[in-house]
């Protein structure tokens, strides 16, 4: 048996396949004191997360511990047997749901080794990279002359609701660091008022615009820095979108990793030009709610998400590389494990493939409490602990804090590894130039997260006596981002089909269509409509319904659909609802308006008789989801499957048999999370159009008004298959409702083919693919050339050395007295402090690291700068194409870039195509427009698991094809 570390901090370390939280254990003295298992069960990366891992050897009860138990039981003394008899029945059935872990524990006796990464030790350290060398610089120069107090307060966060912001870290006051505020998210300010509500990530993923994902990303960021942020939570590219029915796809931009990666890096460019560091997140494979995070679903373990290693890189780190290309201040670890190991832990994860081969000289944030044990993520790369908070929500009992303070004095966190940390976060600080008080006042916010009251407490979250301050002032920081709001939800509308009757007249439809419509029906029905056209808008989702801030963080589906639900979410300052853009559009003068807002429509009598004498019928239907910690109906985060919610389905089909007879024309509009199934009516006759509008934030009915009117032409593009059924996707394509274990296991052994990759690979047919997305006009492909502009071979260059060198600071462990409370300190209850009442317990020794701690890792040949290998990104061939508008409209055109690898080494598995390049264009009637696709080493090289590298096929050709889809592809290449 291991023997028991003598400093009480390192409690629990030895002990195999379970807590290696060296500073705090989740229960009580009677668990952390349990004898642990013998040295030669570790597994080398044994000690990078999970606290609470050993809980699943137990039933629920015993995890709790004798002292717990009795806790619960103790209050039934003395009452009478009825009061017993209600209140064993109320535990009862607390235990069974909080305890559903027990349950499956029973059928899966053994979890799996913990830790199946391979090792990747010690943590690079920043500074490496020319484009930082001036920030490090100055950052040492800072660091250094912090105090070990001061560098903990840096790295670890205040605790929930401590502070105005949903994070913040303790400033270095002596050296003038200030206390960092952290905001969600990625549409909008969270929790604030007078801000944008931005349209979601989805949709800006369907305009494949870069320059709107830019100018998005920077009007959210005017808006954060005007409300006193610092760090902003977003953008997101994780989940990538694997499982269609996911809950938090659309906080990302597609089901690609190619355009997330540019939807991404372009968003970080943007949030970045404006002196507000962005957050990558959620990193890595955090692909569904389900079993996210230990607890949360009742049991003890997160979810494992068991890739492979090329799989890893070519799809879901792909779009985190491009944000560290584009010099992302921050990256986000996620909540699930990943191969058995807790992202926010994996030493692999965050050392070997981020901060070597990456290069990324930001800091690694945890996402809220997935940080699992306090050494081991301190080693395996993590850099600040958020919300401070360790193991539970808003208890002040931080697995940083004060125990890192312990950890450092006594050596089991080296010293080189917090300075590390810190300076990691001040180098962003510089690097941002928010050392620059007259552009970032050392202020806190103007806003509080936690009260909608004037005046507050600056640590709402604490029950100590505070002084009320002014703590909302109420800043209006919208300027007109309504104008991009607008243009981003108009281009990020799709137009799916298109039967000759958009764009719409605001009489109606033009005279001409009719004439001609109106002796249609009197052929078929023998009934000559005069006067005004008459209009019929139905089902609930085209109406404001209870408002669009009716249910805390979004979290129910009512009204038109502006956004899903969850931290991602914000509160709207207004939605304009379809029908109220509609009733302002429409000529009151020749068209009678009627409106049936609600899913269930009125089917006799008198107004049975006015839906058979309409002409058009516009009926909105939808699909929400969101975070894992609210549930809607049958929605518990990840959508339990593709449906239209509330009955949309029978509510197109009722009103396109009664529209007219079944004889008026029907435009559906659909508002959606992601894709849903369409099969029930979109190949009925009188279906004539359907546009998915996604998730269009506040400006939602008038970017919708802009596309049927014809004031814009639709130029979306789908980015993510429609299928005709779920299991269309695939296997892989399947959220895991049900645990499969006490540590749910989740294989992604799909590999590289997900979504439209997926329905190649294997022949299925898509109801409409990836990319693709009408027009009021048409386009025409030609001329194709390829231009190389660099050798073919098969590695890239050869990895450069460093362009700066990491700052480098003593090693001698600061006096204990630097650890001490001040004198006369008066904490706030609950809020994390860096000191320690008393350091007599400390006591310094050679405390245990990870097996292969101490080997010396080789170096990725992928690595050298910020971003990569610098080869990766050298352009090595160019495509070019030329577009024409031969259709009656000016209209903005997507041509697409579709790669396929060459053909030998048929052993290897490759996607019949994967899109390579994208470029929005707006070509006028009668032009022709040139558009170029500059493709680099990265994009033509498929990631080798053996050299670890990316490598080049050289021995055969690659082809290109350019279209409008992944499957409309009009012009082909080779190279």
């Amino acid at each position: 048996m291991a023997k028991k570390a003598k400093d009480p901090s390192q409690k629990g370390l030895l002990r195999a396949h379970s807590p290696h939280d060296n500073f705090r254990a989740p229960f009580d003295d009677d668990w952390r004191g349990s004898d642990s298992d013998s040295d030669s069960d570790l597994d080398a990366t044994d000690f990078l997360d999970e606290s609470a891992a050993s809980e699943s050897k137990s039933a629920f009860l015993a995890a709790l511990g004798p002292r717990r138990q009795w806790s619960i039981l103790r209050p039934l003394a003395g009452r009478s047997r009825c009061c017993i008899i209600l209140l064993s029945t109320i535990v009862g059935i607390w235990i069974l749901l909080a305890a559903g872990g027990a349950v499956i524990y029973k059928k899966y006796q053994d979890e799996p080794v913990y830790g199946q990464s391979p090792p990747w030790y010690p943590t690079p350290r920043g500074g490496i990279a020319s484009t930082w060398a001036a920030s490090y610089e100055k950052a040492a120069k800072m660091v250094s002359r912090m105090t070990l107090a001061e560098k903990v307060n840096v790295t670890t966060g205040t605790g929930w609701q401590m502070g105005y912001a949903v994070g913040t870290n303790a400033p270095a006051i002596h050296v003038g660091f200030p206390q960092l505020q952290l905001q969600d998210g990625p549409l909008g300010i969270r929790f604030a008022d007078n801000i944008t509500a931005f349209p979601a990530g989805i949709t800006v993923g369907a305009t494949w615009n870069r320059q709107l994902m830019y100018a998005r990303g920077k009007a959210h960021a005017i808006e954060a820095h005007q409300k006193g942020i610092n760090v902003l939570l977003g953008p997101c590219v994780g989940p990538l979108g694997r499982m269609p029915a996911g809950g938090r796809n659309w906080e990302g931009f597609g089901a690609d990793p190619y355009l997330q990666g540019i939807a991404g890096a372009e968003t970080v460019k943007g949030i970045q030009s404006e002196g507000v560091m962005a957050t990558i997140k959620h990193f890595v494979a955090n692909e569904q709610e389900h079993f996210r995070q230990p607890w949360e679903w009742g049991l003890p373990h997160a979810i494992s998400a068991n890739i492979d290693d090329r799989v890893l890189h070519e799809l879901y780190a792909w779009p985190f590389g491009d944000a560290v290309k584009a010099g992302v201040a921050s990256v986000m670890c996620s909540y699930n494990q990943v191969n058995n190991s807790y992202a926010c832990g994996n030493s692999k994860l965050l050392n070997g493939i981020l901060k070597d081969e990456l290069g990324f000289q930001g800091f690694v944030m945890s996402d809220w409490l997935a940080q699992r044990s306090g050494v081991g993520t301190a080693l395996a790369g993590l850099d600040m602990t958020m919300p401070g908070d360790g193991l539970k929500w808003a208890n002040g009992d931080s697995l940083w804090g004060p125990q890192l303070t312990r950890a450092v004095l006594n050596g089991s966190v080296p010293l080189e590894r917090l300075n590390d940390m810190v300076t990691r976060i001040v180098a962003s600080w510089y690097q941002l130039g928010q050392d620059d008080e007259k552009k970032f006042p050392r202020e806190p916010p103007n806003f509080s997260s936690w009260t909608n009251d004037r005046f507050g407490v600056a640590s709402y979250g604490s029950p100590s006596p505070q002084e009320k301050i002014e703590v909302n002032k109420f800043i209006d920081v919208q300027a007109n981002h309504s104008i991009i709001a607008r243009e981003v939800a108009a281009e990020g509308t799709v137009l799916l089909k298109n039967e000759n009757v958009l764009p719409l007249s605001r009489e109606g439809l033009p005279e001409a269509k009719l004439m001609a419509r109106r002796d249609n029906i009197y052929r078929a029905i023998g009934k000559r409509h005069e006067g005004k056209f008459k209009v019929g808008i139905f089902g609930e989702d085209a109406g404001p319904g209870e408002g669009p801030n009716k249910c805390k963080d979004r979290g129910c589906n009512q009204g038109t659909l502006g956004s899903g639900w969850g931290s991602g979410a914000v509160e709207f300052p207004y939605l304009v609802a379809p029908i109220a853009a509609l009733r302002d559009q429409f000529d009151g003068s020749k068209v009678d308006l009627h409106e049936y807002l609600s899913n269930k429509p009125p089917v006799g009598g008198a107004e049975r008789a006015i839906l058979e004498d309409l002409e058009l019928c516009i009926v909105f239907v939808n699909a929400d989801s969101g975070e894992g910690f609210t549930k809607w109906d049958d929605v518990s985060g990840d959508r339990p499957n593709l449906d239209i919610q509330k009955g949309g389905d029978a509510l197109v089909q009722r009103v396109a048999s009664q529209c007219g007879s079944g004889t008026g024309d029907v435009i559906v509009v659909i508002h959606a999370v992601g894709p849903v199934l369409v099969e029930k009516w979109i190949e009925l006759p009188n279906v004539k159009a359907v546009l998915f509008a996604h998730l269009p934030g506040q400006e939602s009915g008038n970017a919708l008004a802009d596309i049927l009117f014809g004031d814009v032409n639709p130029s979306g593009h789908l980015p993510f298959t429609i299928g005709k059924s779920l299991e269309d996707y695939g296997k892989g394509a399947k959220v895991l409702y049900t645990p499969n274990g006490v540590v749910p296991q989740q294989d992604f052994s799909e590999g590289l083919f997900i979504d439209y990759r997926f329905f190649d690979q294997f022949g299925k047919t898509p109801r409409f693919e990836f990319g693709f997305g009408l027009s009021y006009t048409t386009f025409e492909y030609s001329n194709l050339q390829v231009v190389p502009q660099k050798t073919k071979s098969e590695l890239p260059a050869r990895r450069p050395n460093p362009a700066a060198q990491p700052p480098t600071y003593s090693s001698d462990i600061p006096h204990a007295s630097e650890a001490l409370f001040p004198a006369d300190f008066r904490p706030l209850k609950k809020y994390v402090y860096p000191y320690l009442n008393s350091t007599d317990d400390i006591v310094p020794g050679q405390y245990p690291y990870p097996d292969g701690y101490d080997t010396v890792q080789p170096l990725s040949g992928a690595g050298g700068e910020e971003g990569g290998n610098p080869d990766l990104w050298e352009v090595y061939v160019s495509v070019t194409v030329e577009v024409a508008n031969n259709g009656a409209y000016d209209g903005a055109v997507v041509p697409q870039l579709y790669l396929s690898l060459p053909l030998a080494r048929q052993w290897i598995a490759r996607p019949v195509r994967a899109l390579r390049g994208f470029h929005k264009v707006y070509v006028r009637k009668g032009e022709t427009q040139t558009v170029t696709f500059d493709l680099t080493r990265r994009d033509l090289s498929y990631w080798d698991v053996e050299r670890q590298n990316w490598v080049m096929l050289v021995d055969d050709e690659f082809k290109f094809a350019v279209g409008e889809s992944s499957r409309d592809l009009r012009v082909f290449g080779t190279w």
